[in-house]
């Protein structure tokens, strides 16, 4: 038996707000949307993608799962996705070498301090 990983799911209050704020931030592309989902994939057939979900319920705890991203360049990375709406967030991390930010609807992620090689 083998699994496809499809979707990482997203909780979301405005699925195709958040969504396409992702998309925006990822350069990634719309490959569905409705009244209560919307899904991005870095490419139209690649998987696996984003998927946003509405959820009435209000986020009350820090984010139990969290995406990490390397950019090639970490200052130009946070500035230009804090510009987009995402905003810095102290989860606890301390000094550290990542930034921790948040998107639209306070979902943590961290922006890493360089590619891996």
């Amino acid at each position: 038996m083998t699994l496809e990983w499809r979707h990482v799911i997203v909780h979301s209050a405005d699925p195709a707000a958040l969504g396409q704020w992702w998309a925006e931030a990822l350069g990634w592309v719309v490959v569905h949307s409705s009244d209560d989902e919307f899904a991005i994939r870095a490419e139209p057939d690649r998987l696996p993608g984003l998927e946003f979900v509405r959820l009435e319920e209000p986020k009350k705890a820090k984010s139990r799962l969290h995406l990490d991203f390397s950019p090639d360049d970490q200052h130009a990375e946070v500035t230009r996705l804090v510009a987009l709406g995402a905003r810095r967030v102290d989860i606890g991390q301390g000094e550290q070498s990542w930034v921790v930010l948040a998107d639209p609807e306070g979902n943590e992620f961290c922006v890493l301090a360089h590619r891996r090689q």
